[in-house]
């Protein structure tokens, strides 16, 4: 992708990720691929400024003999990710105006 993804929407994909339900690391780099391109390596620092936040909780559970930690998102988790949806739709908007306009006036 050629435009640079910032903290605040890497936020917003996992909180949106993970408040469709709990899940762990790999499964939410897994899906945030389907958007961007992201190495694991760069989700967990969101990860822990997410719960630093407290816009996520994490619990460890077994799973073929091993912990596996899994994350929820928290109603402060909740309240954000409200946020930047609104947010993203005024941002899509604004930017859709300016790039389509300018196409669509072109021809």
């Amino acid at each position: 992708m050629v435009f640079p993804v910032s903290a605040a929407l890497l936020d917003a994909l996992v909180l949106s990720i993970v408040a469709k339900e709990d899940t762990y690391g790999y499964k939410i780099t897994q899906e945030i691929r389907k958007a961007i391109e992201m190495s694991e390596s760069t989700l967990y620092p969101v990860l822990r400024r997410l719960l630093k936040d407290e816009c996520l909780e994490s619990y460890d559970m077994e799973y073929m003999g091993r912990n596996r930690r899994y994350y929820r998102v928290s109603e402060k988790g909740r309240l954000q990710l409200k946020l930047y949806q609104e947010e993203w739709k005024l941002f899509k908007v604004r930017i859709d105006n300016v790039i389509y306009d300018e196409v669509n006036g072109d021809e």
